[in-house]
């Protein structure tokens, strides 16, 4: 049986990491025209304070982010939503693509619930096409810092460019991979074992035949991660109305359930796509970044193509997925990394090398070759042609407007909407630890098996 792989890092993966933040310091101080002490000192302060400038302009829309995810996946009843994505047409594309951005999930976390719907039916376009790419590319919190660390014209160009790839891996899968394969990657998922469900309370993907914590009620079953999760469960919470939830102390400790998964899902990528982003803008010479994108040599249409691929080959290398790429993104943008490419980066978060080996794992070598491929090919293709779309409209902005300062605490509107987020998080925060407000009922509405699927 395939193993869910973690939703966080290991050892191996922050090994990695480090070697390249040691690499990215010892190219600067290899190509550096300062003295090495003066250098070091002012390329470290530069890191720090760019670092904490990101941190501090998107602070309130993460927490408004994960919130309003939270809010969604709380108060809205769960359902089977396989039968819904069987065929690989337009109704089923939508309807992966509408389940991906409600289910906002960290890259991880959405390739195993891609898998378990394809695992039930779903077809290979509305499930690993629309939903997996949708679930980590689509959602609110990672619009919400593209929207305020790279502009709006990103933020239209990433919801038009991720509409385009889901269409192009839908085309990929109808009409160049072979039919025998997509059944032959099913067939090895469903050799693996039973699905995993979610736990309706904090919905932690769970594997049915390993969990010792279960409910039935009107004909299903629960199924649950921990002794108090299945304490917590209200089943009847599934009859109230999405007002009602809203209204209600339960419902709020849902939400803040739900929203703090996100955060435990995400918080280590988010923190080190800052870091990687204040190492890179501190210790990079402008030099390097002069040579490497030192324009269109041999014609804009060929430069904006190679620097897609650089761009995605980016996105696999750094290991950092969803809304942790964004920091990234917006110091390659300021550097000279063209509209589109930075678009191709932000895209491949979902071949990185521990994504690409679960896929091996989960549907065999061949699929999971083709799968990879089509995603990087998907990624320079919507790139390429995102930029010269938003080129001839004129709408693509200069890096001089990436928000990339000097940190500044000033009285304006940053600090009344960081104010109020640090506020909502603290009350969020009280309530996801709350036992006595949990005892009342979660009002979560996860995923429910069937008893015997």
């Amino acid at each position: 049986m395939a193993p869910l792989i973690s939703n966080h890092m290991d050892r191996t993966e922050y090994a990695i990491l480090t070697t390249i933040a040691l690499a990215t310091v010892g190219l600067g101080v290899f190509t550096t025209q300062q003295p090495l002490g003066t250098f070091l000192v002012e390329s470290a302060r530069e890191a720090l304070s760019t670092t904490a400038a990101m941190a501090w302009v998107t602070w309130w829309a993460l927490v408004v982010g994960f919130a309003i995810a939270g809010g969604v996946e709380a108060w809205t009843s769960g359902e089977e939503v396989s039968e819904l994505l069987e065929g690989h047409g337009p109704r089923e594309i939508g309807y992966g693509s509408l389940f991906g951005f409600v289910s906002s999930s960290c890259s991880y976390s959405a390739i195993a619930t891609a898998k378990n719907l394809f695992k039930k039916g779903g077809s290979a376009a509305a499930t690993l096409g629309a939903f997996m790419f949708a679930s980590t590319n689509l959602v609110i919190e990672i619009g919400a810092v593209i929207w305020i660390l790279l502009g709006w014209q990103f933020l239209v160009a990433d919801i038009l460019g991720g509409f385009m790839l889901i269409g192009l891996m839908a085309f990929g899968f109808v009409y160049l991979v072979p039919d025998e394969v997509v059944e032959q990657a099913r067939q090895n998922v469903q050799e693996e074992g039973s699905e995993t469900v979610r736990d309706p309370v904090c919905g932690m993907e769970v594997d049915p035949d390993e969990t010792e914590y279960s409910v039935e009620h009107d004909g299903r079953t629960f199924y649950f991660c921990s002794k108090s999760c299945k304490e917590s469960f209200d089943p009847e919470e599934a009859n109230t109305t999405i007002r009602e939830r809203a209204t209600s102390l339960s419902g709020w400790k849902a939400l803040a359930d739900k929203q703090w998964k996100e955060w435990g899902m995400l918080w280590d990528e988010i923190a080190i796509g800052f870091v990687f982003a204040g190492l890179i803008a501190g210790f990079i010479p402008e030099a390097v970044w002069t040579s490497v994108f030192s324009g269109p040599t041999f014609g804009l249409p060929v430069y904006v193509f190679w620097t897609a691929v650089l761009g995605a080959v980016i996105g696999v290398a750094t290991f950092v997925c969803s809304v942790g790429n964004v920091p990234f993104g917006a110091v390659l943008f300021s550097n000279g990394l063209p509209f589109g490419s930075v678009l191709s980066y932000i895209y491949a978060d979902l071949i990185v090398p521990p994504i690409m080996d679960a896929y091996r794992e989960y549907y065999g070598t061949k699929f999971a070759a083709m799968l990879s491929g089509m995603i990087f090919v998907a990624a320079v293709l919507t790139g390429v042609v995102i930029h010269f779309v938003f080129l001839g409209a004129g709408l693509i902005p200069s890096p001089e407007s990436v928000q990339i300062a000097e940190v500044s605490i000033e009285a304006d509107y940053k600090l009344v909407l960081n104010v109020f987020a640090t506020g909502l998080f603290g009350v969020l925060y009280w309530l996801h630890r709350s036992d006595s407000v949990g005892n009342e009922g979660h009002g979560g509405h996860g995923e429910a098996a069937q008893a015997g699927d």
